[in-house]
């Protein structure tokens, strides 16, 4: 007979086999009455977060509500996020098969005399390698089944690699479409139309997209095609306000694409909407050439399709910090000082945010609508929360007044959320002479410090060994064609690079200190659409390092 072992569930106890943790619960629905919270607390939060729920489930649905529910004191909602986590994870180890052999594998025990966070933050870590690798999709399911009906399938960019399939229930994709349509609503106006620039096809960004902004007017999904967004311009002329989305590239790729042209864009009145990842202030001032304001979105199809957002007030925010790097510093730490990272705001009662110990993002969806819960789900993205309340403080103490500053366009579209910042993929950097050299740094070398930035397209980033066995960091360059392309060196390009990792980066100045000639930036010139940007017409995402 096996011997088994147990694992202390929220308020239940979870049993599983050494040798057969996978085949517990995994086929068959779950049986067993969900766990309950336990103690005071149970009764403190129960209550609160069904009312909370009500209050959701009607702002979702009223334009007015959901302004004003945006718009109350930060600080409870934020309170509330660690209960709802709690609720979430409780459901999870009820219900779904996979992650209660996740938990019960790593031999957690509860403790329900302790703080809903710190209950929360004892749970372990699920990512791709440990969780979705490791259990098939149905089982990482609410009782384990896929349903037969209103499930969709969205599948990821596969810009890490592979690409994954995710499914999602109607009723989750309601509620993520409700909160878009509403977001959209709230920032940009009642009735727009929207020209939708992303990828179509099963990417859950381009399809969700569509159906949620369906409800706010006209739309038009072109995919990422300049010709085809120009055409539905045309089509449909400057009679309302536009929405146009897409990866930030390439909304810059459709400003010169019609400048070329000889389009005429004062005629037209548009904001964009942009993720998939980050923008460069430059990228911005640039795009709000043409632009009335460019928005940025956060997600991922592995965790949530939008999990946070910029406001014109997170805008405002971070472009201060970019301007005064000891505000940035005072926000971010002291990697806020050279390298800003994106800013959002985002809603505590859907999700719960935390670092963990190497700075990583670690969230759980708190909405129990979820086909494939997840909780406490590491995406490897580096970054962290801060209050609405501390903001505003350190804003206070630097004399910034952050909401004067985004009263335009915004018109009071300001939102009293916490703050979530982001600083990229932990693993998308060159690791090089005990120094990490970020894709931004490189961006704003090229695109900030070099003055011929307009003959320059994409970039990508890689270590390669050069003929005396020496290995230096290589940075590939797409160069425009026409009269611009001779005015690009690549001497000149590798000496803005150096520049600037010198001055961001203090492990590549005492690298190079040590030791001169291991800032030599190797800079490699291509046609557009060569080398290494070959695939980049075929390709969802851009890829900014190249991995041997």
């Amino acid at each position: 007979m096996e011997k088994s072992r147990g694992v202390a569930g929220l308020g239940g106890r979870v049993q599983v086999g050494q040798a057969r943790a996978e085949e517990v619960g995994m086929t068959a629905k779950a049986t067993e009455p969900a766990a309950r919270l336990r103690g005071p607390r149970k009764l403190a939060w129960q209550p609160v977060l069904e009312a909370a729920d009500v209050l959701r489930w009607g702002a979702l649905r009223s334009g007015r509500l959901f302004r004003t529910v945006g718009s109350m004191p930060s600080g409870f909602t934020e309170k509330l996020s660690a209960p709802a986590a709690l609720r979430a994870a409780e459901f999870a180890l009820a219900r779904v098969p996979a992650y209660r052999a996740f938990v019960a594998s790593h031999g957690w025990r509860d403790r329900p005399w302790s703080s809903a966070a710190a209950r929360v933050r004892s749970l372990p870590e699920t990512d791709k390698a440990s969780y979705i690798n490791a259990y098939k999709t149905p089982e990482r399911c609410v009782d384990g089944v896929i349903p037969d009906e209103g499930v969709e399938v969205d599948e990821s960019s596969g810009s890490s690699g592979t690409p994954y399939s995710w499914v999602r229930s109607a009723d989750e994709l309601h509620e993520v479409h409700l909160t878009l349509s509403q977001l959209a609503r709230h920032l940009l106006g009642r009735r727009v139309i929207t020209v939708n620039g992303f990828s179509m096809g099963a990417w859950a960004t381009g399809t969700n997209v569509s159906k949620a902004l369906a409800h706010n007017g006209v739309i038009k999904s072109t995919g990422p095609d300049p010709e085809k967004i120009l055409s539905a311009l045309d089509l449909l002329g400057p009679r309302s306000t536009y929405v146009i989305t897409g990866y930030p590239p390439f909304l810059r790729e459709l400003l010169e694409y019609g400048d070329a042209r000889g389009f005429d864009w004062t005629h037209y009145r548009m904001f964009g909407v942009v993720g998939g990842e980050g923008m460069s202030e430059l990228l911005r001032a640039r795009l709000e050439e043409r632009f009335t304001a460019v928005y940025s979105a956060y997600g991922a199809s592995d965790l949530d399709i939008g999990v946070a957002g910029e406001f014109p007030l997170s805008v405002a925010v971070r472009k201060h910090a970019v301007e005064n790097p000891a505000f940035a510093e005072a926000l971010f730490g002291p990697g806020g000082r050279r390298r800003v990272p994106m800013l959002f705001q985002y809603n505590p009662q859907d999700y719960y945010v935390e670092s963990n110990e190497t700075g990583e993002l670690v969230i759980t969806v708190n909405r129990l609508c979820m086909l494939s819960p997840r909780v406490r789900y590491n995406i490897h993205d580096e970054g962290g929360a801060i209050s609405f309340k501390r903001v505003m403080e350190v804003c206070k103490e630097f004399d910034f007044d952050a909401a004067g500053a985004a009263r335009e366009p915004a018109k009071g579209r300001n939102f009293r959320l916490p703050f979530l910042y982001v600083c990229g993929r932990s693993d998308s950097t060159l690791s090089y002479m005990g120094a990490n050299i970020y894709p931004e740094d490189v961006e704003q070398a090229l695109f900030r410090d070099f003055p011929k930035a307009d003959a320059i397209g994409a970039f990508a980033m890689e270590l390669v060994e050069l003929p005396d066995a020496q290995v230096r960091p290589c940075v590939h360059v797409e160069v425009a064609g026409g009269e611009e392309s001779g005015a690009v060196d690549a001497g000149a390009l590798s000496r803005c690079v150096r520049e600037r990792l010198v001055a961001n980066s203090g492990d590549f100045k005492t690298a190079v200190a040590e030791d001169p000639r291991t800032g030599d930036v190797v800079v490699r010139l291509h046609r557009p659409g060569e080398g290494p940007f070959a695939e980049n017409s075929r390709r969802i995402k851009r890829r900014y390092v190249i991995k041997s």
